[in-house]
């Protein structure tokens, strides 16, 4: 079983997969209400939305959608990367960073680690944990 998050957007899908593969990479993949077999049950305002996309960078699969109903609502979900390579994971924290929020600058912690956290331009909050080889 894998855990792939899925983010709801409310015409701004195409925009948020493309920054968030300009900050971690990878390969997207996107498809819109017009390209779908369901373009006719939807109204034409919302042709050009993003019915489903897909961002696959290495092991991260990141999905997102104009097609929710959960615009309006806060994010109860944060989602986490985990890095052993510190000058990555400060580069992809400063991306996402761009336009939104840091809450918890990228700094030492107690555990040994760097730890972080930040709420991005689009209302997503991610944390970055850099945990350093064993060994």
């Amino acid at each position: 079983m894998h855990l792939h998050p899925y983010l709801g957007f409310n015409g701004q899908a195409r925009e948020a997969l493309t920054f968030y593969q300009s900050c971690l990479g990878g390969t997207l993949e996107l498809m819109t209400v017009a390209d779908s077999p369901v373009a006719a049950q939807i109204p034409a305002h919302m042709q050009g939305f993003i019915l489903h996309g897909s961002l696959t960078s290495g092991p991260l699969i990141l999905n997102a959608s104009d097609m929710t109903d959960d615009v309006g609502r806060t994010h109860s979900v944060t989602l986490a990367l985990t890095s052993h390579d510190p000058d990555h994971a400060r580069q992809v924290f400063d991306s996402l960073a761009q336009g939104g929020a840091v809450t918890h600058p990228l700094s030492p912690s107690f555990w040994e680690g760097t730890f972080g956290q930040l709420t991005d331009r689009y209302g997503h909050h991610w944390m970055m944990n850099v945990i350093p080889h064993p060994g």
